[in-house]
């Protein structure tokens, strides 16, 4: 009966759902709380939470850039244990991540070890590697202790993690993110640091400059491989709407090798571009005769950099076998710019103004906490010292009032009634110590009380004036494009043309004959050679018996051949070199 009773009880608790509704819930959910806490990166640090969250932990460690370093197993270790239970090899990948200077414009964590090639060469296991903050980090991290920004519990609430950090670096532009959330992705290029200073520079003086404005200021993604950015439309585009296709090309250089043959030399690649993907991806087209030309590849890469030969064969036209390499292989790729981030725990696409202005918003609070949490600091260390100079200016009766007291309690009851004091000054002055009253230290005391009194005016001042906080956001963004700014790696140059097929064929001349059948057929002029005495000849064409070569003439492969025949006419264009019959009407795009 208990059994019975118990079933009924339970089924008095089930609540009737349309499973659609619960699907569509629980869906919601899931699909939030990936957008929201693991996908997407904050508009304001430029984080996703588990970069956020390691960070955090080893600024907690005490992995400063001028301190040894520790073993990355451990910085993992605390990580998920603290803040991210979310398995170790995710937070691995992501320290791996922030370590390489091919993936991020200004790494934020300093590796020592294996991390992983341009080759996608796997990183070395985290037993092996040891890491600690980059230099840049601290502009990350500076000020967190000074209630700039909120903390709230970690996932079983024993601990508190910041939501966000200070980020002094205009994080988001500088390094870029990328992210698949669920029905939304985000792609943000890496962009120089001096050039996106200048544009926040140029926010702060009218916060009405419109995206074309920026667009003078910031050329355009600043990639940590390098590599030349064709044509700016693309730009200007997700400047103004925060979506954009960007072309970017490897930069080549064709040099003269031995034996009179030319190189095409690649020194830098699109961004994400494997490298070892890519020369397996020509391998394979000269290997399937997709491309000709081509006589060797050899990676000749160090740590100084790219470089990549690829040797052509002596008749080979080097413009032609490059433009083939831009056409078939990643050596020219697109770039597809989303500016979708989270504003307020929301995802947006923004423009370029946009993303500026909430980071100005951002530092702004930030300057404005940490002015009032010096401002409090200052006002009771003053108030604290008021209390001090009250002792000394009094202190034979101060001596008299403690030694007349049972206990402490009562001495600093006595003081307070005496002296009007604060609870907070009388102890204080019951916790001085003899060597305090000396005439140098009492001189000490003073001049600290009147250094402190000058500070709080100057904070009270900032506070009160709007323009005196963007004026403090300026001199510190001048301070850290002075200490990490760099010159512009990626080259912007005007629109390619668009690539024609002549493009990808050289230019040679060539003998077309045409038989009386209709046969036609293409051959290089050095097929054809003077016989002399003795020699053999070559057979340019041989024909049907009943057939016979009815026309020859000597053209070029970029010329276009236009005919006429009685049933109506053809243009030949393209490429071909065995005779094939041509009908009438036909239109066939053949070439000579």
């Amino acid at each position: 009966m208990a059994d019975v009773k118990e079933v009924g009880d339970l089924l008095d608790r089930v609540v009737p759902r349309n499973i659609e509704d619960e699907m569509k819930t629980s869906y919601i959910n899931y699909a939030m709380s990936v957008i929201v806490g693991r996908a997407l990166p904050d508009v304001r640090d430029g984080l996703k939470p588990v970069h956020r969250r390691i960070l955090y932990t080893m600024d907690e460690m005490g992995l400063a850039y001028n301190k040894p370093y520790k073993k990355s197993a451990r910085v993992v270790g605390d990580v998920m244990g603290k803040y991210h239970p979310h398995g170790d090899s995710a937070i691995y990948d992501s320290v791996v991540r922030m370590v390489q200077d091919f993936s991020l414009r200004h790494p934020l964590v300093d590796g020592q070890g294996n991390f992983g090639s341009i080759d996608a060469d796997p990183p070395a296991a985290m037993r092996y590697t040891e890491v600690r903050l980059a230099a840049i980090s601290q502009e990350m991290l500076g000020d967190i202790d000074k209630n700039t920004v909120d903390f709230g519990p970690n996932y079983d609430g024993s601990l508190t993690e910041p939501l966000v950090l200070p980020a002094k670096l205009p994080n988001l532009l500088v390094n870029g993110s990328s992210g698949i959330a669920v029905g939304m992705a985000t792609n943000i290029p890496p962009h120089n640091l001096a050039e996106v200073c200048d544009a926040v520079f140029a926010y702060i003086e009218n916060e009405e400059i419109t995206n074309a404005e920026l667009f003078k200021i910031m050329k355009g993604p600043d990639f940590p491989t390098a590599a030349i950015i064709t044509g700016r439309e693309g730009i200007r585009n997700y400047f103004e709407t925060g979506r954009g296709s960007i072309t970017t090309r490897a930069r080549t250089e064709i040099e003269e090798v031995k034996g009179g043959k030319q190189a095409i030399i690649i020194n830098e690649l699109p961004y994400q571009v494997n490298k070892a993907t890519l020369l397996e991806t020509v391998a394979d087209l000269v290997r399937e005769k997709k491309m000709e030309g081509i006589s060797d590849i050899r990676d000749e890469s160090d740590r100084d950099g790219v470089r990549v030969v690829i040797e052509l064969k002596r008749d080979a036209n080097a413009q032609v076998v490059l433009n083939q390499l831009f056409k078939f292989t990643q050596m020219e790729t697109s770039f597809g710019v989303i500016l979708l981030a989270l504003v307020n725990g929301k995802p947006r696409v923004l423009s370029m103004r946009e993303m500026i202005k909430y980071y100005v918003e951002h530092r702004r609070e930030v300057v404005i906490r940490r002015t009032k949490y010096e401002l409090k600091r200052a006002e009771d260390r003053a108030h604290i010292l008021e209390g001090l100079r009250i002792a000394i200016d009094n202190l034979d009766k101060v001596i008299k009032t403690i030694r007349e007291s049972k206990n402490t309690e009562m001495a600093r009851t006595a003081l307070m009634e005496k002296f009007e004091l604060s609870r907070i000054q009388a102890q204080a002055i019951l916790d001085m110590r003899l060597h305090q009253l000396t005439a140098l230290e009492r001189k000490a005391l003073e001049d600290e009380y009147l250094e402190l009194i000058k500070t709080i005016a100057r904070l009270k001042a900032l506070l009160a004036d709007a323009k005196k906080i963007l004026g403090v956001i300026t001199d510190e963004l001048k301070e850290l494009k002075e200490k990490y700014g760099e010159k512009r790696r990626t080259q912007i140059t005007g629109a390619a043309q668009e690539m024609e097929i002549e493009d990808l064929i050289a230019q040679e001349d060539v003998v077309v004959t045409f038989s009386h059948a209709g046969y036609v057929k293409r051959l290089p002029v050095d097929t054809y050679r003077a016989q002399k005495r003795g020699g053999r000849g070559v057979t340019g064409m041989t024909t049907k018996e009943e057939d016979f070569v009815e026309q020859l003439f000597v053209t070029d492969t970029h010329a276009h051949l236009f005919y006429l025949r009685p049933g109506g006419w053809s243009m030949a264009y393209g490429s071909t070199k065995s005779p094939k019959p041509i009908a009438p009407h036909a239109a066939k795009p053949w070439s000579i």
